[in-house]
């Protein structure tokens, strides 16, 4: 039965329905997938399978105020259209309370057990402050004769009245791994210490970003929308393809470069040249999987599968599929695919128990002997697992298109075919007409192809670049979208002369904030997220290239650091046990 949209008032006439905290919970708790955007009701059930963008982005939204992630996404028109999916609208007499999706409630640490830690501990210094205080009122009775009573309507009750305790600046816990010289491995287990080192990061970002209260979060999320009306009024959202032109001559001379050299037969200096062309051409794919040059889902989607599945042998489908909840749950250990690389990557401690991923379809990346191994050396291989990844994107690329539910996305059923068509073209080109026609040897096509994708490397070190060295710590369902994905990016500072060889990846918290500018006009709108941080309290994290590399090694250098510790508590563990069995 559908919850009723209307209700009837004395008069006769016809209200939205409002809907409590407790009624939606409800209704989500029964598997009905409820949003909530600019106070309306949203419910999705009829649609959320032929969503675009994937159902799991809703999944990830249900019982949220999703108002900030549905606009920055969508067009006008498509946000008109969400008006018919409205059943009703929420209680406004209080602020909304979040609810935690059922598909993010996590066995890991939260913010909401930091609250819990943090009130216990605050009651019980209360309770020491009332004993002290009453310990010193029976040696100085008279000290608080005028000061221990206040007036109420029905007269006189007691009152503990305490110092005024002035404000400090919060204090900045250091890397997890300084708290390893207070921890005993011998006595410490992969639990506790995973338990540990989590509420440590998530105390971490308490003392750097703004409060999580409802004012606080309430007074960035009116900035943001400000923001947002502002870079649309300021027509930063227009696409001048003047820009793709100057691109499309780039890509048109690297091209022109592989093939001169290929039937030239220097093969090598050939090969660089197919993968720098590859390298630039795929920064125009990731603007058309946000539709981000005619904002038109048809053409994005006709030019992004052209590049993606045609020219690199990558689906753009799977690429959109995984990056639309990388946007929405940016470095979530158990959320967010683009981090989910044990054994070979871990960048937080959460990896030590073994998650489920939800992107998987609970597939678990289990914490065994190679990430013991791999994990304390991951600084050392970072470079060379990104020379190779690429091998990687070809295997995930047909995992997604062969899936049997990617073909049941709405509108966008037609994408599935047409990149399958696109993809065999591509290793028809590459695999047979260049690869096995145009080589004359396997030493010379193993070397080729070598060479070609790790000249690609610089990609991947850009996409992991931003989102490496920063926060995995989860701060519950009420952080505003901009605090979240500030807290969770960095971008990389360069001149705007070379705008070119980043891509707009460089702007990529920027660009998290706002996915549909085109990355042209992120330079523009940089400026103003610089405002909007100073006017929020918010972190604007922006390094280098250099530096931004060295925070990223930093990072997987901490990382293993605790991996050893773990490795040496259960050395201890392994050696007791022994020592039980043999007395």
């Amino acid at each position: 039965m559908e919850p009723s949209s209307i209700s009837d008032d004395k008069r006769g006439t016809r209200s939205p329905r409002i809907f409590t905290e407790a009624e939606v919970q409800q209704m989500i708790n029964e598997g009905r997938k409820v949003v909530i955007k600019d106070g309306q009701v949203l419910l999705l059930d009829k649609w959320s399978h032929r969503h675009p963008g994937g159902e799991l982005v809703i999944l990830h939204m249900l019982g949220r105020d999703a108002t900030d992630e549905i606009n920055v996404y969508h067009s006008a028109e498509t946000l008109k259209r969400m008006e018919c999916f409205a059943i009703g609208r929420i209680d406004g007499s209080k602020p909304w309370q979040s609810i935690q999706p059922p598909i993010q409630q996590s066995p890991g640490v939260t913010f909401q057990h930091i609250v819990h830690d943090r009130k216990i501990a605050a009651e019980k210094k209360i309770v020491k402050a009332i004993e002290k205080a009453a310990a010193v009122t029976q040696l100085m009775p008279s000290a608080c004769t005028t000061t221990c009573t206040e007036y109420s309507g029905k007269g006189c009750r007691s009152r503990v009245s305490t110092p005024a305790v002035a404000e400090k600046a919060p204090v900045i816990p250091g890397p997890v791994s300084t708290i390893l010289q207070g921890l005993d491995a011998k006595t410490t287990s992969r639990d506790e210490f995973t338990r540990i080192a989590e509420k440590h990061e998530i105390e971490i970002d308490l003392a750097k970003m703004p409060s999580l209260e409802h004012t606080s979060q309430q007074y960035i999320m009116t900035r943001y929308r400000a923001l947002h009306e502002k870079i649309k009024a300021l027509n930063l959202y227009d696409c001048h393809y003047i820009n793709y032109l100057k691109e499309c001559c780039r890509y048109g001379i690297l091209f022109a470069g592989f093939l001169y050299t290929l039937k030239a037969e220097w093969f090598m200096t050939s090969a660089v040249f197919l993968g720098l062309f590859w390298h630039q051409i795929m920064f125009s794919a990731h603007d058309a999987g946000h539709l981000a040059i005619s904002h038109n889902f048809v053409i994005d989607s006709l030019i992004g599968i052209f590049i993606a599945d045609f020219c690199c042998g990558l689906s753009l489908g799977w690429w959109k599929s995984s990056h639309n909840v990388h946007h929405l749950v940016p470095n979530h250990p158990e959320h967010d695919p683009d981090i989910q690389n044990a054994p070979l990557l871990a960048t937080s401690p959460s990896f030590f128990r073994s998650i489920k991923s939800t992107y998987y379809g609970g597939f678990v990346f289990f914490w065994d002997k190679f990430a013991d191994i791999l994990v304390p050396i991951q600084k050392y291989n970072y470079y060379p697992i990104m020379a190779i990844a690429r091998f990687n994107l070809y295997l995930l690329s047909w995992i997604h298109l062969l899936r049997k539910n990617t073909s049941s996305l709405g509108k966008a059923r037609w994408t599935r075919p047409t990149e399958i068509v696109f993809m065999c073209c591509y290793w028809y080109w590459f695999g047979y007409c260049l690869l096995w026609c145009c080589l004359p040897s396997w030493p010379l096509r193993i070397i080729f192809v070598l060479i070609s994708h790790m000249v690609t490397f610089p990609l991947h070190i850009q996409i992991t670049l931003s989102h490496f060295a920063m926060s995995t710590a989860d701060l519950g369902p009420n952080e505003s979208f901009a605090q979240k994905q500030l807290r969770t990016t960095m971008d990389v500072d360069c001149p705007a002369w070379l705008d070119w060889i980043h891509g707009g990846l460089q702007f990529q918290a920027v660009h998290h904030l706002f996915p549909r500018v085109p990355r042209h006009n992120l330079r523009q709108v940089q400026s103003l997220v610089q405002v909007f941080c100073e006017e929020t309290g918010l972190e604007y994290k922006c390094l280098g290239f250099v530096d931004g590399n060295r925070e990223v090694l930093g990072r997987l250098g901490e990382i293993g650091r605790q991996v050893e510790f773990l490795r040496r508590c259960e050395g201890y563990v392994r050696e007791n046990n022994v020592l039980h069995e043999v007395y």
